[in-house]
Protein backbone atom coordinates (compact mmCIF):
# COMPACT_ATOMS: atom_id res chain seq x y z
CA UNK A 1 0.00 0.00 0.00
CA UNK A 2 1.66 3.45 -0.95
CA UNK A 3 1.19 6.07 1.79
CA UNK A 4 1.05 9.39 1.33
CA UNK A 5 2.45 11.36 3.82
CA UNK A 6 2.65 15.42 3.82
CA UNK A 7 6.01 17.32 5.18
CA UNK A 8 5.54 20.72 6.14
CA UNK A 9 9.18 22.16 5.19
CA UNK A 10 9.93 26.14 6.15
CA UNK A 11 11.54 28.07 3.36
CA UNK A 12 14.59 29.67 3.53
CA UNK A 13 15.53 32.73 1.63
CA UNK A 14 18.55 32.89 -0.42
CA UNK A 15 21.44 35.92 -1.61
CA UNK A 16 18.60 38.18 0.20
CA UNK A 17 21.14 40.57 0.65
CA UNK A 18 22.95 41.09 -2.42
CA UNK A 19 19.25 41.21 -4.36
CA UNK A 20 17.89 44.40 -1.75
CA UNK A 21 20.95 45.64 -2.36
CA UNK A 22 21.02 45.49 -6.79
CA UNK A 23 17.56 47.12 -6.22
CA UNK A 24 18.24 49.86 -4.02
CA UNK A 25 21.06 50.93 -6.36
CA UNK A 26 18.70 50.90 -9.22
CA UNK A 27 16.43 53.16 -7.35
CA UNK A 28 19.27 55.17 -6.33
CA UNK A 29 19.04 54.58 -2.55
CA UNK A 30 20.84 53.43 0.07
CA UNK A 31 21.36 49.71 1.15
CA UNK A 32 19.30 49.39 4.20
CA UNK A 33 20.64 47.75 7.08
CA UNK A 34 19.40 43.94 7.49
CA UNK A 35 20.02 43.82 10.86
CA UNK A 36 17.53 46.38 11.39
CA UNK A 37 14.22 45.75 12.36
CA UNK A 38 11.31 47.07 10.93
CA UNK A 39 8.21 47.89 12.51
CA UNK A 40 4.88 47.27 10.43
CA UNK A 41 3.21 51.07 10.48
CA UNK A 42 0.33 51.35 12.05
CA UNK A 43 -3.16 53.08 10.13
CA UNK A 44 -4.75 55.95 11.88
CA UNK A 45 -8.01 54.73 10.83
CA UNK A 46 -9.68 51.40 10.83
CA UNK A 47 -13.00 50.95 10.42
CA UNK A 48 -12.99 47.64 9.53
CA UNK A 49 -12.63 46.83 13.41
CA UNK A 50 -15.96 49.12 14.51
CA UNK A 51 -18.23 46.56 12.46
CA UNK A 52 -20.24 44.55 15.17
CA UNK A 53 -17.60 45.47 17.55
CA UNK A 54 -19.34 44.76 20.27
CA UNK A 55 -21.72 42.29 19.13
CA UNK A 56 -22.59 39.19 21.51
CA UNK A 57 -22.32 35.21 20.28
CA UNK A 58 -26.49 35.92 19.70
CA UNK A 59 -26.07 39.15 17.50
CA UNK A 60 -23.37 37.47 15.78
CA UNK A 61 -25.55 34.63 14.88
CA UNK A 62 -28.99 37.19 13.39
CA UNK A 63 -26.15 38.88 11.38
CA UNK A 64 -25.58 35.06 10.22
CA UNK A 65 -28.79 34.25 9.93
CA UNK A 66 -29.66 37.05 8.20
CA UNK A 67 -26.88 37.23 5.68
CA UNK A 68 -27.71 33.33 5.11
CA UNK A 69 -30.79 34.31 3.00
CA UNK A 70 -29.06 36.27 1.09
CA UNK A 71 -26.31 33.43 -0.19
CA UNK A 72 -29.03 30.64 -0.71
CA UNK A 73 -27.93 28.78 2.13
CA UNK A 74 -30.27 27.06 5.01
CA UNK A 75 -29.08 27.46 8.59
CA UNK A 76 -30.22 25.74 11.62
CA UNK A 77 -29.65 26.05 15.21
CA UNK A 78 -29.24 23.11 17.60
CA UNK A 79 -27.38 22.17 21.11
CA UNK A 80 -24.79 19.34 21.13
CA UNK A 81 -27.20 16.41 22.16
CA UNK A 82 -29.29 17.05 19.25
CA UNK A 83 -26.85 17.29 16.82
CA UNK A 84 -26.98 14.37 15.38
CA UNK A 85 -30.64 14.00 14.80
CA UNK A 86 -30.62 17.63 13.48
CA UNK A 87 -27.78 16.31 10.90
CA UNK A 88 -30.26 13.68 10.01
CA UNK A 89 -32.85 15.64 9.01
CA UNK A 90 -30.55 18.00 7.37
CA UNK A 91 -29.31 14.83 5.09
CA UNK A 92 -32.57 13.79 4.35
CA UNK A 93 -33.19 17.27 3.18
CA UNK A 94 -30.49 17.27 1.07
CA UNK A 95 -31.43 13.85 -0.75
CA UNK A 96 -29.67 11.61 1.39
CA UNK A 97 -26.78 8.85 -0.62
CA UNK A 98 -23.44 8.86 0.19
CA UNK A 99 -21.61 11.19 2.32
CA UNK A 100 -17.85 11.96 3.10
CA UNK A 101 -16.95 13.49 5.73
CA UNK A 102 -13.10 14.57 6.91
CA UNK A 103 -11.00 12.90 9.44
CA UNK A 104 -11.18 15.25 12.24
CA UNK A 105 -12.02 14.63 15.93
CA UNK A 106 -14.69 16.79 16.02
CA UNK A 107 -17.13 14.49 14.89
CA UNK A 108 -16.20 12.01 17.94
CA UNK A 109 -16.47 15.21 20.50
CA UNK A 110 -19.91 16.25 19.13
CA UNK A 111 -21.32 12.72 19.74
CA UNK A 112 -21.76 11.57 15.44
CA UNK A 113 -20.57 7.89 16.39
CA UNK A 114 -23.56 6.60 14.15
CA UNK A 115 -22.37 8.83 10.92
CA UNK A 116 -18.49 7.37 11.42
CA UNK A 117 -19.96 3.95 11.32
CA UNK A 118 -22.98 4.49 8.92
CA UNK A 119 -22.52 2.13 5.44
CA UNK A 120 -22.91 5.24 3.49
CA UNK A 121 -20.20 7.67 5.25
CA UNK A 122 -16.54 7.44 3.35
CA UNK A 123 -14.39 9.01 5.94
CA UNK A 124 -11.08 10.75 4.25
CA UNK A 125 -8.20 8.94 4.18
CA UNK A 126 -4.65 9.99 3.27
CA UNK A 127 -3.35 6.72 2.63
CA UNK A 128 -5.92 6.17 0.22
CA UNK A 129 -4.65 8.81 -2.04
CA UNK A 130 -6.57 8.72 -5.49
CA UNK A 131 -9.91 6.86 -4.19
CA UNK A 132 -10.76 9.88 -1.83
CA UNK A 133 -10.97 11.99 -4.73
CA UNK A 134 -13.47 9.11 -6.28
CA UNK A 135 -15.25 9.03 -3.35
CA UNK A 136 -15.99 12.78 -3.24
CA UNK A 137 -16.89 13.06 -6.70
CA UNK A 138 -19.83 10.13 -6.15
CA UNK A 139 -20.88 11.35 -2.47
CA UNK A 140 -24.04 13.54 -2.42
CA UNK A 141 -22.60 15.38 0.54
CA UNK A 142 -19.90 16.69 1.84
CA UNK A 143 -19.55 17.44 5.94
CA UNK A 144 -17.21 19.19 7.45
CA UNK A 145 -16.58 21.65 10.80
CA UNK A 146 -16.11 25.38 10.66
CA UNK A 147 -12.92 26.62 12.37
CA UNK A 148 -13.79 30.10 12.16
CA UNK A 149 -17.45 31.34 10.70
CA UNK A 150 -17.49 35.03 9.79
CA UNK A 151 -20.97 36.26 10.86
CA UNK A 152 -20.62 39.20 8.51
CA UNK A 153 -21.03 37.43 5.33
CA UNK A 154 -22.06 34.07 6.45
CA UNK A 155 -18.55 32.02 5.78
CA UNK A 156 -16.75 29.35 7.21
CA UNK A 157 -13.41 29.18 7.05
CA UNK A 158 -11.74 26.12 6.48
CA UNK A 159 -7.97 25.19 7.45
CA UNK A 160 -8.02 22.21 4.70
CA UNK A 161 -5.31 19.67 5.31
CA UNK A 162 -4.16 16.08 4.83
CA UNK A 163 -7.53 15.29 6.76
CA UNK A 164 -9.15 18.12 5.96
CA UNK A 165 -9.49 18.36 2.11
CA UNK A 166 -11.30 21.03 0.29
CA UNK A 167 -12.08 18.01 -2.26
CA UNK A 168 -15.04 17.43 0.62
CA UNK A 169 -16.30 20.69 0.59
CA UNK A 170 -15.99 21.13 -3.77
CA UNK A 171 -16.74 17.91 -5.10
CA UNK A 172 -19.79 16.48 -3.85
CA UNK A 173 -23.40 17.96 -5.00
CA UNK A 174 -24.37 19.30 -1.38
CA UNK A 175 -22.52 20.46 1.38
CA UNK A 176 -22.83 20.74 5.28
CA UNK A 177 -21.18 22.99 7.79
CA UNK A 178 -21.01 22.36 11.23
CA UNK A 179 -20.08 25.36 13.10
CA UNK A 180 -19.47 25.76 16.47
CA UNK A 181 -20.91 28.72 18.01
CA UNK A 182 -17.65 29.68 19.65
CA UNK A 183 -16.47 29.86 16.24
CA UNK A 184 -18.45 32.63 15.38
CA UNK A 185 -16.59 36.40 14.90
CA UNK A 186 -17.67 39.56 13.30
CA UNK A 187 -16.07 39.39 9.81
CA UNK A 188 -12.42 38.60 7.85
CA UNK A 189 -10.79 41.60 10.21
CA UNK A 190 -11.10 39.07 13.28
CA UNK A 191 -10.31 35.89 10.96
CA UNK A 192 -7.21 37.13 10.15
CA UNK A 193 -6.03 38.56 13.48
CA UNK A 194 -6.41 34.68 14.76
CA UNK A 195 -4.48 33.62 11.50
CA UNK A 196 -1.72 36.10 12.50
CA UNK A 197 -1.65 35.34 16.07
CA UNK A 198 -1.07 31.39 15.39
CA UNK A 199 1.81 32.55 13.15
CA UNK A 200 2.85 34.88 15.66
CA UNK A 201 3.09 32.00 17.85
CA UNK A 202 4.56 29.68 16.03
CA UNK A 203 2.02 27.40 14.58
CA UNK A 204 1.90 25.40 11.47
CA UNK A 205 -0.89 27.13 9.76
CA UNK A 206 -2.42 25.26 6.72
CA UNK A 207 -1.03 25.84 3.12
CA UNK A 208 -5.06 26.08 2.31
CA UNK A 209 -7.19 28.13 3.80
CA UNK A 210 -10.60 28.25 2.45
CA UNK A 211 -13.47 30.48 3.12
CA UNK A 212 -16.95 29.20 1.88
CA UNK A 213 -19.98 31.79 1.51
CA UNK A 214 -22.77 28.77 0.49
CA UNK A 215 -23.03 26.66 -2.39
CA UNK A 216 -21.28 27.70 -5.54
CA UNK A 217 -22.51 31.05 -7.90
CA UNK A 218 -21.39 33.23 -10.01
CA UNK A 219 -22.57 35.63 -11.65
CA UNK A 220 -20.01 36.96 -14.04
CA UNK A 221 -22.15 36.75 -17.64
CA UNK A 222 -24.18 39.77 -17.45
CA UNK A 223 -24.77 39.91 -13.46
CA UNK A 224 -26.97 37.02 -13.57
CA UNK A 225 -26.76 34.79 -10.98
CA UNK A 226 -26.33 31.00 -11.86
CA UNK A 227 -25.89 29.00 -8.40
CA UNK A 228 -23.78 25.35 -8.60
CA UNK A 229 -20.99 26.41 -11.53
CA UNK A 230 -18.23 25.22 -9.94
CA UNK A 231 -19.07 22.94 -7.08
CA UNK A 232 -21.96 22.17 -4.49
CA UNK A 233 -25.45 23.38 -5.95
CA UNK A 234 -27.01 23.31 -2.11
CA UNK A 235 -25.16 24.31 1.03
CA UNK A 236 -26.30 24.40 4.77
CA UNK A 237 -25.16 25.38 7.81
CA UNK A 238 -25.88 23.51 11.57
CA UNK A 239 -25.10 26.08 14.29
CA UNK A 240 -24.63 23.97 17.36
CA UNK A 241 -23.77 24.95 20.87
CA UNK A 242 -20.70 23.17 21.98
CA UNK A 243 -19.62 21.05 24.83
Amino acid sequence: MNQVVEVMTKGSIQNREAFLTKIAGKMRRKPRNMDEVLQRPVRQFQPEKEVLKNASQADLLEALKEQCVAIHTDVVETDAENLSITLEELLAQHGQGKRVIAKDDRFTTFGLTELLEAPSTYLWDVAKARENINQAEKAKTGIMFSDITLAESATVVIFNDKDKARSIGLLPETFIAIIPASTLVPRMTQASAIIDEKINKGETISSCVNFISGPSNSADIEYNLVVGVHGPVKASYIVVTDK
